[in-house]
């Protein structure tokens, strides 16, 4: 039994990971589209464009507020083979909400180590670079206040 709920979490686990890629792949998920679309779908839930409020918290572990409203798109479609996918992105783009949607329907279905091989990881390590080439663009301006010497 309890092999059981831990291979649930581990697919839980595996699948955030897949859909924080997915939603923060913007248009690089745009040259993934003839392969995503080449399967035959419906869409439950067609693209559309609402809002959503974004809590926080002061300190991080404070008492929450209302920072303000966010934009989303969110998407929700059905390959034939059953795989139902879903999406909430970040923005107005409603293509990318689809092929979100569609991508996660695929990964949910047998061919899953592929599209992590083929795509998953592509996007997973370009977003990676694109961090690492941010964090190193910001780490060129730090100023560091004690190795400066006073009165010389």
């Amino acid at each position: 039994m309890e092999s059981t709920s831990m291979t649930a979490q581990a697919n839980k686990t595996l699948r955030q990971q897949w859909m924080q890629v997915l939603a923060r792949a913007g248009d690089a998920l745009m040259s993934f589209e003839t392969e995503l679309t080449r399967s035959a779908y419906r869409k439950i839930r067609a693209p559309e464009t609402g809002m959503v409020m974004v809590r926080g918290r002061t300190g991080g572990t404070g008492q929450a507020f209302n920072v303000g409203e966010m934009t989303v798109t969110r998407c929700v479609v059905r390959l034939d083979e059953g795989s139902t996918g879903y999406s909430y992105i970040a923005g107005r783009n409603k293509q990318h909400a689809e092929l979100a949607a569609l991508a996660d329907a695929h990964l949910q279905g047998n061919d899953q180590a592929h599209w992590m091989a083929t795509l998953i990881q592509p996007l997973q390590l370009q977003q990676q670079q694109k961090r690492s080439q941010r964090e190193a663009e910001v780490a060129a301006s730090k100023v560091s206040f004690f190795t400066m010497v006073r009165g010389d």
